[in-house]
Parts: C-alpha cells; structure tokens; sequence
C-alpha cells in the first residue's frame, strides 16, 4: 500500500499499523516546517541524535526556512537536509522496514513520499579478537554483531572500487538484512546469481539464530552428514583472504560470524597463524593439523579394536600395560572417558572464564586419579584419551572437530561390537558420510583433491611465500550444479 497525500491519514495508518501509543522507544513529533505541516517517526536508540538535532534545527529556523511552504519534496529534500543521506519512499511497507532498521521518517503534508533520513546508529560491543580464533601475532580485531561495522573491517583491507555488498532482506517478521559481499571480477556468476535468487525466495519468519539458522535454510543437509558445509569466521583477515581469491561472504546482521561460499573440507584445515610464521615453520604446523584429523578420529578406535579384539598384538605393541583388561571392561571404560572429555569440555566452554582453567586442572588430576583408582577407568585409556583431545583441540575449526567426535564415536561402538568387521563397516560408512555432504552449487567437498588441480592442492597442502600467493583470479571449480 502507499502513502496518500494527506498527512492525517498517514498519521491514521501509522497509529493502526503500529503500536504508537504503547511501545516507548517510538519516537513521533508533529513539525511546522513554515507554514507546512509535517510528521516525524523514529526509534529511539537507533538515530543519532545530534544530526537530527541539527537537521530539525535547521529546517525550523526562519532565517534557513525563507520559502513558506514545501512545493517540491525532492528539491527540498537536496537543498535543506545537507546531514544524511536521503531517500524518497512512498511504499509503507518499505517505510516500516526502514524505520525499524534505523533511518528515521518524515512526512510532509501534501506529498504521497516521505523523506528517509539514514541518521542510524546501533548498540555494539567494542572490536575484539575472537575467543574460538586466536592467534599469537596479527591483528586483534574481529567481526561484531552490527552489519555495518563488519561491512567496515572488510573495506578497510579490501579498497577495490570492484568491492560491492549487495543487501538482501531475509524473514517476513524479523526482515534481517543478509549482504552478499563479492569482487565484481573475480565472483563467480552463476553462484552469486543462485545465492541470491535463493536469499530472495527464502519463506522463513525469522533468523532465530542469525547466521546459523541461514546456513540450515540455505542448505538441507541430513543427520548422517554431521561435517560442517559452510566456513564461518569471525576474523577480518580470513574472510578478506577468502575474498580475495574469488568466493563469497554472507553477513547477516546481529551475528558476527561471516559466512563464505563455496566451502570445501580444506578449507578447515587452514590457519591464519600460519601466515604470520615463516613459509617452512607455517608448513610444518599446516602439515601436523593435517595428521590431527585422523588422529582425532582413530586413535582411540584402533586402541579399542588391538587391546579388546587382538590383545597379542596390543602387547608385542606395548599398547596395554599388565594385559588385564577384558574386551568389555576396556570398551566401557573407552566410552567412560569419552563421555567424561565431553563433559569436562563441555563444562569449561559455558563456564566463566575465571573458573574454566581449574575446572580443566580439578578435572584432569583428580577425578582422572579417582577413576583409575575406583576401575572406572584405566591409565592406558586415559592418555590416548589425552592425545586424542590434544589432537581434536589442534582442529581449527571446532565445528569440524564436533563433526569427527561423532565420528570417532560411532567408531567406537560399531568396533566394540563387532570388532574388526565393525571397524571396517563403520570407516566405510564414516568415509561415505564425508564424501556426500552437500556444498551450496553442488561443488565437490573434496576440491581440489577432487575433481583433481595440482596447483590448488599444493597451495591447499603447502604455506606458499607471499610473492607466489597473490591471488589472480579465482580458482576454477567447475560450474554450478541446477
């Protein structure tokens, strides 16, 4: 529906289509700008009030208001409100969407537009580095959950006039605004053409959980592909690199994690901390995460399947110390300290931060001390719990690391089971899993070990010196699957 042309029942409209009277952070005034009428609407918190101050200031001042009455509202509108930017809209659903989000209305009497001043401002804690993402050198700045200032961090590294952020608006109730970041000549077409057809056909109410909740709408994976599809971060540097090199960053508002698309499983490997060593000590420490996943996930299985099932081999291998242990007592306990590293983990992540590392301290001496000594768990379990934790901690990206907890568990039960048949069937299942879980375009997960690029691969494996790493265009993944 559109405005009409008289400001009172605009003002009717206005009165029955939201909660004037009642909600306290709408702000409305009714304004002589000289002899014309006019209707102001806002949010309080959301405009800066010092230049609307100004703004009104200047447009109720005799002395700057020489013409009586507004004859032209888009000339008006250029010659007297010099402080923000502006915009025309006649469209009330628009109007409401705007002014909900932060630009501030004003209706003039006489005029079927009102005037959209972007005069916002925004609750936001201060730039910090990200928990989940430290690193020992570089920059300590990292997204936060105004879109605006995230949108900021990535111009200020990125000063390419070929940088556009497209915006979106995504949930007919919450209506988040999502911005499409990209290179105009480096982005691949065809994936930005499905990305946004699929931001603007989305039928959702709300982003409950911003940038999670898109990541489900945009993807429908199944419960058997537990493996994260899309990369998120929190730091600028990241997500500028991403950029740089021909993907796409989605930002949502009230989130600080920052999408990127396309996604594959190499992509989880990566560090930035590895760019701020040298090119033989950044290899290195890329090549042991490289070695910490199947560690992380097969580790402790194989320990369960040659302690419980092949205890002749566990001992030429010293895996076991006295031998003692029978196949179950040694698959409980496995599945006791699995459960108990979950906990303990778990526990420290939620708690404050005053407190996590004497919780992690309380937890590894004692209690891993009092369950030994009450058979609750063995000393042999405990340490390939230990370098089984230490390996999954080295996983940068601890959603991937969840992913492989999973994993290593049904691992473990499908091998105390059925033993080496188990473990066979379940590694098969598991390696199945990973190669079917879905990317946005329908591009392989496993680029570029497949479809197979050497050179992509090398750079994936290997820490390139700067020099031979500056991205010339976009690396060809194929194209974009219907």
């Amino acid at each position: 529906m559109n405005l009409s042309r008289s400001l009172d029942e605009n003002i009717r409209y206005m009165e029955s289509h939201l909660p004037l009277a009642v909600s306290f952070d709408l702000m409305t005034r009714q304004l002589q700008l000289g002899k014309t009428r006019a209707f102001f609407l806002g949010v309080n918190g959301f405009c800066k009030t010092e230049i609307l101050q100004q703004i009104f200031s200047d447009l109720q001042n005799p002395l700057y208001m020489r013409d009586d009455r507004v004859e032209d509202i888009l000339l008006y509108t250029e010659s007297k409100i010099g402080y923000a930017q502006t915009s025309l809209e006649n469209s009330w659903d628009e109007i409401f969407r705007n002014v909900l989000s932060g630009p501030a209305a004003l209706f003039i009497d006489g005029f079927d537009q009102a005037i959209l001043i972007d005069a916002r401002t925004y609750p936001a804690r201060s730039i910090a580095e990200p928990d989940l993402e430290r690193i020992t050198k570089g920059s300590r700045d990292g997204f936060v959950e105004t879109l605006l200032f995230n949108a900021n961090l990535i111009r200020r590294r990125v000063r390419s006039p070929r940088l556009c952020f497209a915006m979106h608006s995504v949930g007919v109730v919450s209506k988040t605004d999502v911005a499409l970041a990209y290179l105009e000549d480096t982005v691949n077409r065809e994936l930005l053409e499905k990305l946004s057809n699929a931001l603007d056909s989305l039928q959702v109410t709300s982003l409950t959980m911003g940038a999670r909740s898109l990541e489900e709408l945009l993807l429908h994976k199944r419960w058997w592909n537990p493996l994260p599809s899309i990369q998120m971060t929190e730091r600028p540097d990241v997500a500028c690199s991403y950029l740089m090199e021909g993907h796409i960053l989605l930002l949502v508002d009230n989130s600080p994690l920052i999408m990127i698309l396309p996604c594959t499983v190499f992509q989880f490997t990566q560090s930035p901390e590895d760019y701020y060593k040298s090119p033989a000590v950044g290899t290195y420490f890329r090549l042991v995460r490289f070695c910490c996943m199947p560690a992380s996930l097969l580790i402790m299985p194989l320990f369960l399947l040659l302690g419980g099932f092949f205890p002749d081999a566990a001992r030429e291998l010293r895996l076991l110390g006295d031998g003692s242990l029978t196949r179950q007592r040694l698959f409980f306990y496995v599945l006791a300290v699995e459960f108990l590293l979950d906990l303990f983990r778990y526990s420290s992540s939620l708690s404050s931060g005053k407190f996590s590392g004497s919780l992690s301290i309380v937890g590894g001496l004692i209690i891993g001390d009092i369950a030994v000594s009450l058979n609750w768990a063995s000393v042999e379990v405990l340490f390939y719990a230990a370098i089984t934790l230490l390996a999954s901690l080295a996983i940068t990206d601890t959603e991937f690391s969840d992913a492989l907890r999973l994993y290593r568990i049904f691992l473990l039960i499908f091998t105390g089971f059925a033993g080496l048949p188990g473990f066979v069937t379940s590694l098969s299942l598991i390696l199945l899993s990973m190669a079917t879980t879905p990317t946005f375009g329908g591009f392989s997960y496993f680029w570029p070990l497949f479809p197979f690029n050497g050179k992509a691969l090398h750079r994936l494996l290997f820490r390139t010196p700067t020099p031979e790493a500056q991205p010339s265009k976009s690396w060809d993944r194929g194209r974009v699957r219907k």
